[in-house]
């Protein structure tokens, strides 16, 4: 299954970031999907398929892009 992500999602996470937060800010998609901590504001590049694995589940969904919500 694949797991659509969108800019500006927040997504809980399964590890804990060193500052203690658990929810993240998708800022960046592609093959690595880009995002920030929403406790202390570090940016990490994470291999899609690896956040895949650590996402607990989604928070806030982003915007549809257009080319999305005309399928």
């Amino acid at each position: 299954m694949v797991m659509e992500v969108r800019l500006g999602d927040v997504v809980r996470l399964r590890k804990v970031h060193p500052c203690g937060g658990y929810d993240w800010e998708v800022v960046r998609l592609g093959a690595d999907i880009g995002v920030r901590c929403r406790t202390c504001g570090r940016r990490v590049l994470l291999e899609r398929r690896v956040f895949e694995k650590r996402v607990r589940e989604f928070l806030v969904r982003g915007e549809q892009a257009e080319s999305e919500s005309q399928t």
